[in-house]
Formats: structure tokens, C-alpha cells, sequence
């Protein structure tokens, strides 16, 4: 099986972040979209906390880039290289997303390094996520 929608809905990705319209990010997910945080052992279920995260994460990182992106064969999945800092601390990681048929993201897994940069992330979201909850 092929998922054509993939292409198509990274695009919009790099659209929202470019713009910074985050009813795209709506459009994107599905209502039980699952999350996998680098800084958190369970991951979160639902749009509702995940549509929170992935907002307030793009506005903690500072000079926020992509630097290049992998499609498995079936274009299900992809995996986005990106740099960011945050203050003084410098970060690299990937996003791992993969994509339904209809080009909607069902499940969305980050791995960042270094472990100081990773820390600066965890101690802004968990501030921001303490207010969510």
C-alpha cells in the first residue's frame, strides 16, 4: 500500500510552521493522535494535548530548523532532521511522524540530543504543561 496524502501533509507542515497558522496542525491530526515525548516515559493520547504540545514546543525553540527528511518506502512514514536552541542550549533531533491514507498524522514520536538541550525543553514544557493539566 501506498500513502500519496504524506507528501501532501508535510507539506502543510512546513506551511504552518512558515506561517505560523496553527489551524493547519488542527486539519492534521487525528482525534486519538498519540505522542511520544522525548522527556516523558507514557505518551500523550488525543488531539486536544497533543495540538497543545506541538504549539507551545514551536514557540520554546529559537531558530527552529529542518534540515532534511526521510520517507519509508511506502511514504507512510517520515522522519524530519531539525536543529533548535533554546537560550543558550543547542539541540538536534527528529521528528518521527507517521501518516493514515487520508494524510492525517496518527502517531508522532521526537528524539532530541544533547542531553543539556533536552533538559532545557523538558524544564520549559513541564512549566507549560503543569498550567495544561
Amino acid at each position: 500500500m501506498s500513502y500519496p496524502q504524506t507528501k501532501v501533509a508535510i507539506q502543510h507542515w512546513h506551511e504552518m510552521l512558515n506561517t505560523q497558522d496553527m489551524s493547519i496542525l488542527n486539519e492534521l491530526l487525528v482525534e486519538d493522535v498519540v505522542f511520544r515525548s522525548p522527556v516523558a516515559f507514557k505518551p500523550y493520547i488525543g488531539k486536544q494535548v497533543v495540538f497543545f504540545i506541538l504549539t507551545n514546543v514551536i514557540q520554546v525553540f529559537e531558530d527552529f530548523t529542518y534540515h532534511r527528511e526521510f520517507y519509508t518506502e511506502d511514504q507512510q512514514s517520515v522522519v524530519l532532521e531539525f536543529s533548535a536552541n533554546i537560550g543558550e542550549k543547542q539541540l538536534k533531533g527528529i521528528d518521527m511522524i507517521r501518516f493514515n491514507e487520508q494524510g492525517k498524522i496518527v502517531e508522532f514520536e521526537v528524539m532530541i540530543r544533547s542531553l543539556s538541550g533536552l533538559q532545557a525543553l523538558g524544564e520549559q514544557m513541564g512549566e507549560r504543561m503543569a498550567a495544561f493539566m
